[in-house]
């Protein structure tokens, strides 16, 4: 599957509109005070157009032969909206988000669900319009449902029935099913368009109070001192301003400036190749089974998608010399589909990609963190890319959350790259073992791995096994202790409403025994967490049998639905409390002034050149 270059990245090659687009990867240089800000049609009305000032307008105004009418009264004019100049002025915000992307918004969504406030500075001052990520799993759909978006989502969005692999006569080696319900309560693959999500995520981030986006803003230095950062920027018009955040998110891409001034580099997970993708707009008829193909042909691996009713996607690895014109184009997908002569086959897009497998050595420099594109890159088979960064936001917001204000120790932060970055990692990994089995060489050795992959496959079980889903539980760590420390509550079935709804926003402690023992409920009082009992929730005993199959009378879920501790079938307390309850300090009561508590001071970097 594609997530192509992740949530932000913009591709090199050819647009729609003629637009020159970024190849992921490229550091752009930053522009000159006064440069125009690119933009893409219309802007989005959940972002304010800094320095905009509207002339106001005199009803019945006119003019005379002799002059100007006689005026009544000055009119009083309109105020207009402050710029991110005069409106962050001398303001400190708990967080400061670098980028709006998906991952960006996303974040900003989920710290206002904790209450906590954040500012969003974005570079771009709209969408950009054309596709990218397509691909996302039923994690990133409950991250989703948490933010509030979800329905929306579902309503412009396709279930997959999940990956095939081909042959080069597109015979098929090896089928991995997905399902319409996973464990996270949805279809395990949604396809989609990057756009579409991104305006639904802004327009539930318009909703908000706690958090507000501005566009046309470019963060040219982050300086750390006592007591908090100061995030400077400059907006379209040339002029600069400044706010002071505790944390800074570093949500601005796979060429991120502010990973650049960190001094952070990337290691280099040995993998790059320049592919080149197609997306098609065509009401004829296109032979597909409703999921992802992924050709293995040596010669010319491809991968095949439908996205919405009319929209396909097709990625080739082509040769540097290949540049296809419209006829080369129709030869490309010739194998899917044969429009008519005058029948309608309009290509939205074709731009090369180089994917790449890498990571950036360290995740968080002092009080700026990595998240995304900025943090991570993978080839696309496997469609993670997007959905990556989806779960750096929700393993890294509700941590910010209990520092800010619950009271936790500033070193539950450092468990946001201990936890993300191996689970990075492996779907990075993952997704090149993916292209091995597309491609493997020409010899006769790569033809024999190719039959062994179609052998393994045909053994009963494998492949629903391996379409069960790709991600895999965060390993064992403080915040994931005991037998099913790391992985996913699930979110069954109900009659009435969704499993999350009864978990809320914060901790809970969902137990299947009669009664809790005496020493976790002042546990669960200290951490804010809601009581669950597994039984009488109307799933047909569906979470009270998953406590079971774990060997655990009681679990402790956090805040992103990962099990953080298990209570063993008649234990009494929690396997490894004694790890993560100084972390959480759940003997001190949470603070309600988020703006309060600021971090510990750490060293400065230097400014974005």
């Amino acid at each position: 599957m594609s997530g192509e270059d992740g949530e932000g990245g913009r591709p090199r090659g050819r647009a729609g509109d003629g637009a020159a687009v970024r190849e992921p990867g490229a550091v752009e240089a930053v522009r000159e005070p006064g440069a125009e800000t690119p933009r893409g049609p219309g802007l989005v009305e959940t972002v304010r157009e800094p320095g905009a000032v509207e002339a106001p307008h005199e009803p019945g105004a006119a003019e005379t032969p002799h002059g100007p009418a006689p005026r009544g009264p000055a009119p009083v004019e309109a105020p207009h909206e402050p710029g991110p100049v005069d409106a962050l002025r001398g303001r400190s915000v708990p967080v400061v988000i670098v980028g709006a992307g998906p991952v960006g918004v996303t974040t900003a969504l989920l710290l206002a669900r904790y209450g906590v406030r954040s500012v969003v500075l974005e570079r771009h001052r709209d969408v950009y319009p054309l596709p990218r990520a397509v691909a996302t799993d039923d994690e990133v759909c409950r991250i989703l449902q948490a933010v509030g978006v979800y329905e929306s989502f579902a309503a412009v969005s396709r279930p997959a029935r999940g990956l095939r692999l081909l042959d080069a006569e597109h015979g098929v080696i090896a089928e991995f099913r997905r399902t319409e319900r996973g464990a996270h309560g949805f279809a395990q693959t949604r396809m989609f368009d990057q756009p579409v999500l991104e305006r639904l995520l802004r327009d539930a981030l318009a909703d908000r109070r706690e958090a507000e986006l501005w566009g046309g803003v470019e963060v040219v230095s982050v300086q750390e001192e006592e007591g908090g950062s100061r995030v400077r920027f400059r907006d379209a018009a040339g002029c600069a301003g400044e706010v002071r955040a505790s944390y800074v998110l570093a949500c601005d891409g796979a060429g991120s400036p502010l990973r650049e001034a960190c001094g952070i580099g990337f290691e280099d997970l040995r993998f790059e190749e320049s592919w080149t993708v197609l997306d098609v707009r065509t009401p004829a008829a296109v032979r597909t089974w409703e999921g992802v193909d992924q050709v293995c042909d040596p010669r010319r691996p491809a991968t095949f998608m439908r996205i919405g009713e009319d929209r396909y996607r097709w990625e080739f690895r082509l040769g540097a010399d290949e540049d296809p014109d419209e006829a080369g184009v129709r030869a490309l997908v010739a194998p899917w589909v044969e429009p008519a002569p005058g029948e309608e086959f309009e290509v939205l897009r074709t731009a090369r990609y180089t994917f790449r497998a890498r990571l950036a050595e360290r995740w968080r420099r002092g009080r700026v963190f990595l998240l995304g594109d900025a943090a991570h890159q993978t080839p696309p088979f496997v469609g993670q890319g997007l959905c990556a960064g989806m779960r750096d936001a929700a393993n890294l917001s509700w941590k910010l959350a209990r520092v800010l204000g619950g009271g936790a120790d500033e070193r539950l932060l450092d468990t946001y790259e201990s936890e993300r970055r191996p689970h990075a990692r492996k779907l990075i990994l993952a997704a090149v073992a993916t292209r091995w089995a597309m491609t493997g060489g020409q010899d006769r050795a790569a033809a024999l791995r190719r039959a062994a992959v179609g052998a393994v496959c045909r053994v009963p079980g494998v492949t629903r096994l391996a379409g069960n889903g790709l991600a895999p539980p965060l390993r064992r760590g403080v915040l994931s202790a005991g037998r099913l420390g790391g992985r996913f509550c699930p979110q069954p079935g109900m009659r009435d409403g969704t499993f999350d709804d009864v978990l809320g926003p914060s901790f809970a402690l969902v137990s299947g025994a009669p009664a809790l023992t005496p020493a976790l409920r002042p546990l669960a009082a200290a951490l804010g967490a809601r009581l669950v009992p597994a039984h009488g929730l109307g799933d047909g005993g569906a979470l009270a049998a998953w406590l079971r199959a774990g060997g655990a009378d009681a679990v402790l879920v956090r805040p992103d639905r990962v099990v953080l501790d298990a209570v063993p079938r008649g234990g009494r307390e929690f396997a490894g409390i004694a790890g993560w309850a100084p972390l959480l300090r759940t003997g001190r009561a949470a603070r309600t002034d988020v703006d309060a508590r600021a971090p510990s001071p750490a060293e400065p970097f230097s400014p974005i050149h």
